[in-house]
């Protein structure tokens, strides 16, 4: 499958999020339940945030779901899969990851979010998602709900506010939504943040367990540089292959990066195998040479490759901080190297292994001028 997508200003979003206490109120009337989030096979990447400001991008990340024991004869250990060896998720029996001590969640994992001291949080969107199908069958009606806890704080239901990307074929059940969750954390702020009940499926089967969660965060901050700061989303299938008919492109116009700037780049995928070869995401500076983003811990020719990394190296505080995550990925590549000469435009291309994964997050940061 393949497609373009030229994006050429912000878009507008008319978007609430549903916020709820998990405490019972007292003597009050239950509320109409909100309208469900519509469900699409395939969502389009769109711009879905944009500002020039002084500032930068920073973002919480973890998988939901890890390895319990081997299913095929030549796996590796799962301790050494967690550890980081090479391993798929169909040659384990997966199981929920859980961190909290709340009896009423199955799964629930942290990440550190790296708000500098003195910033304002501009906007942030939670998205989530996962396989619905292994050795169990989840029902769909669950996908656009997980609950959050801010820093030290209680579980907050968190329901999707944009079309969901929900796709079935013959060996999985994928999903992805998303949610506005700005005004949590404008007050939440910095630290460990968790998400609890991503509805994904556990077991073992020919295609393997996955899901997991990334915060994207933009903010403001009057001692950081003049910086152009982007985030789009979607839902798309990478087919394999190099061809203009497989893979996605994500082309961002209206740059105005000078030579030597430097800037950031991270996405989030599904269902990406450590070890299994042919996925790449390369970068064109207004049409001129292209190049690879890829870093010690993301191979060229094996970018998705279920790590939550940041120019090659283990990302913030998680819990559990497994290096594999047998299916998920949330990686922040430097992007400097595609802004040497300065660039009026970014054609991001991703490209998929044999199988194919899904595309959901894209977001950039790149040094403007004063």
């Amino acid at each position: 499958m393949g497609s373009s997508r030229r994006i050429l200003g912000t878009l507008g979003l008319l978007s609430c999020l549903t916020l709820s206490a998990q405490s019972p109120t007292a003597a009050a009337a239950p509320p109409e339940p909100p309208a469900a989030a519509r469900e699409m096979a395939r969502v389009p990447f769109v711009q879905r945030y944009q500002a020039v400001q002084h500032g930068g991008l920073v973002r919480a990340s973890n998988s939901g779901i890890s390895c319990r024991r081997a299913q095929a004869a030549d796996a590796e250990p799962c301790a050494e899969v967690k550890a980081g060896a090479a391993g798929v998720n169909s040659e384990f029996e997966m199981f929920y990851s859980e961190v909290d001590k709340d009896p009423d969640t199955y799964n629930s994992t942290r990440a550190e979010l790296k708000v500098p001291q003195g910033a304002k949080v501009s906007y942030a969107r939670l998205y989530w998602g996962g396989n619905l199908r292994v050795g169990e069958q989840k029902p769909p009606e669950d996908n656009g709900r997980v609950l959050v806890a801010e820093p030290g704080g209680a579980y907050k239901e968190v329901l999707a506010d944009t079309v969901i990307g929900h796709r079935s074929d013959a060996g999985s059940d994928a999903y992805q939504a998303s949610a506005d969750v700005t005004p949590m954390v404008r007050k939440g702020g910095a630290g460990m943040w968790t998400v609890a009940q991503l509805n994904i499926a556990m077991g073992h089967s020919e295609v393997g367990a996955w899901g997991g969660w990334t915060l994207v965060v933009a903010y403001e901050h009057p001692r950081e540089p003049m910086r152009r700061l982007s985030l789009w989303d979607g839902f798309e299938g990478l087919a394999a292959g190099a061809g203009e008919a497989s893979g996605e492109t994500v082309e961002i116009t209206g740059l105005d990066a000078p030579a030597g700037a430097s800037g950031r780049a991270g996405v989030v995928a599904y269902d990406g195998d450590r070890g299994v070869l042919g996925d790449s995401l390369t970068v064109t500076a207004d049409s001129g040479r292209r190049i690879d983003l890829s870093d010690a811990e993301n191979p060229f020719n094996d970018v998705l490759n279920s790590t939550i990394t940041e120019f090659g190296n283990p990302s913030p505080v998680r819990q559990p901080e497994h290096m594999n995550n047998l299916g998920y990925d949330a990686d922040v590549f430097d992007l400097s190297p595609a802004l040497s000469g300065g660039a009026r435009s970014l054609s991001f291309r991703f490209a998929g292994e044999s199988q194919g994964q899904f595309l959901g997050v894209l977001f950039v940061q790149t040094d403007a001028r004063r």
